[in-house]
């Protein structure tokens, strides 16, 4: 038995003391996202939006939120994590705050713009303030207790975000946030200490601007192909802008004295693959609680806050699976935890796919959601151990803040993929009433048209999801 001294004991509190100020980052933004998957019918609604309106409500937010992580981790690394963490709470909570008060559709995505760039702090350093705080021998512990808490989000968002759709009305689903958001600004001030910041370098703006051109370039990309198809002038754009902006952003990382984007830290297998699975399991699991959502209101005609509750064993999974692994990833190793999850995911994808129907019994769906939440809470709390663990110290800002980044990425791709996917099974006349909930009351024929879309984006869904077991399979470490 290895004796605890006072040093370590103090240290721990802390630990946990710092787990418990970033859960609380993640949980604020995790509300924020699945309430507004659950309520986006209710905001459709109200703002009368358009197909092209609704689906950049969501996308605006995944769109800025990626093509920042990077920079905003890079920032932390040379003026502070602490200050910049904080400083992602107070903007993100004024944001929240105005989209309330939105006038029209295109002032609410303007905001959601603004909420980007907080949560973009705040998540490019939560993971790297943990990894900071806890003894190596314990970060699985606090990466599953951190990872778990985005189900206490996904259990409370759905739920909460159809309540509010059906009570309070649809500014609540944005100022539900800004007393969290205080509370989480507050608490961060007193607890976390300043961490040592890196000796003063020049900031890599070329690299800085080359990058986000390239990555807004093509996540608009990517998310117009949705709604516009891959003939649209927007997506060769955008696609166009993405392939003459790589070779550039690669030069100039590589001339830059002090890189945003190092890339010698992502030669190397393990974390070159364990980013690749995980941005395979973001694209699987990312779009399934908004899917879920839909099919319960357009296909079945349930109200908002009753496809919230039937959306629940997703985060009742991740939270349980969380934790567990945790406490796992002290005997049995990250790696094998990346695969095992990433595999039950799929599991549960596919045990949807194979029953997409109007008819299907709630307790199969839900057996297929709580596999899905517990894959996913396992292959994460696994797969950002591994990679946190395979990291030097002074580039955990930058690197977490790519990883992140790839994520959402994949959670851009799954979106703006899965929607597309499910509307293309009806003609673009309804695309409208699917995104408003209110198919069910058109016609069976068009009810049974939308299921063979959603069986469609289940089966994307699952093969996405068994490559990434695959590419988890290849990211085996090095042994010694």
């Amino acid at each position: 038995m290895v004796a605890v001294t006072p040093q370590d004991g103090s240290r721990l509190r802390y630990a946990w003391r710092v787990c418990a100020v970033t859960s609380l980052g993640l949980v604020l933004i995790g509300i924020a996202g699945s309430t507004l998957n659950v309520a986006l019918p209710t905001v459709v609604r109200h703002f009368r939006a358009g197909p092209l309106e609704s689906g950049w409500i969501l996308l605006a937010f995944l769109l800025v939120n990626t093509a920042s992580l990077v920079f905003f981790g890079r920032v932390a690394d040379l003026l502070g994590r602490r200050e910049v963490y904080l400083t992602g709470f107070a903007l993100f909570t004024l944001a929240s705050l105005l989209a309330g008060l939105s006038p029209d559709v295109w002032f609410l995505i303007g905001m959601r713009v603004f909420q980007a760039v907080g949560a973009a702090m705040i998540l490019a350093n939560g993971t790297v303030i943990i990894t900071d705080a806890f003894p190596p021998e314990r970060l699985s512990q606090g990466m599953g207790v951190y990872i778990g808490t985005l189900s206490v989000a996904q259990l409370t968002g759905p739920t909460l975000g159809g309540l509010i759709a059906e009570t309070a009305g649809w500014q609540w689903i944005f100022w539900v946030n800004v007393p969290a958001g205080l509370l989480a600004l507050g608490v961060g001030a007193t607890i976390l200490r300043k961490m040592p910041r890196r000796p003063k370098e020049p900031v890599d703006a070329l690299g800085n601007v080359l990058l986000f051109a390239a990555l807004s370039a093509v996540l608009l990309a990517l998310s117009e192909a949705g709604s516009g198809g891959l003939a649209s002038p927007v997506v060769a754009a955008g696609a166009t802008i993405f392939v003459v902006l790589v070779p550039l952003v690669v030069l100039a990382e590589r001339r830059s004295a002090n890189p945003v984007l190092d890339l010698r830290l992502f030669a190397g297998r393990l974390l070159a693959y364990a980013n690749l699975a995980s941005f395979c399991n973001a694209l699987a699991r990312s779009a399934l609680i908004l899917v879920v959502a839909l099919y319960f209101q357009a296909a079945r005609g349930v109200d908002a806050f009753a496809a919230g509750l039937s959306v629940l064993p997703v985060p009742v999974g991740i939270g349980l699976a969380s934790p567990l692994t945790g406490l796992l990833g002290r005997r049995v190793s990250p790696y094998a935890l990346s695969i095992g999850g990433a595999t039950l995911s799929a599991a549960g994808l596919g045990t949807l796919m194979l029953t997409a129907d109007p008819a299907t019994p709630y307790w199969v769906i839900g057996i297929g959601l709580f596999l899905a939440g517990c894959g996913s809470g396992t292959f994460l709390t696994g797969n950002t151990t591994q990679v946190m663990r395979a990291l030097p110290a002074g580039s955990l800002g930058v690197v977490n803040g790519f990883r992140v980044m790839i994520m959402n990425v994949g959670v851009v791709i799954s979106v703006g993929l899965s929607l597309s996917v499910l509307t293309s099974a009806v003609g673009p006349a309804l695309r409208a009433q699917v995104y408003a909930g209110t198919l069910s009351t058109l016609s069976p024929v068009a009810v049974g048209q939308l299921m063979d879309g959603f069986q469609r984006a289940y089966a994307v869904l699952f093969a996405v999801a068994l490559a990434g077991a695959l590419l988890a399979a290849l990211a085996r470490p090095r042994t010694r």
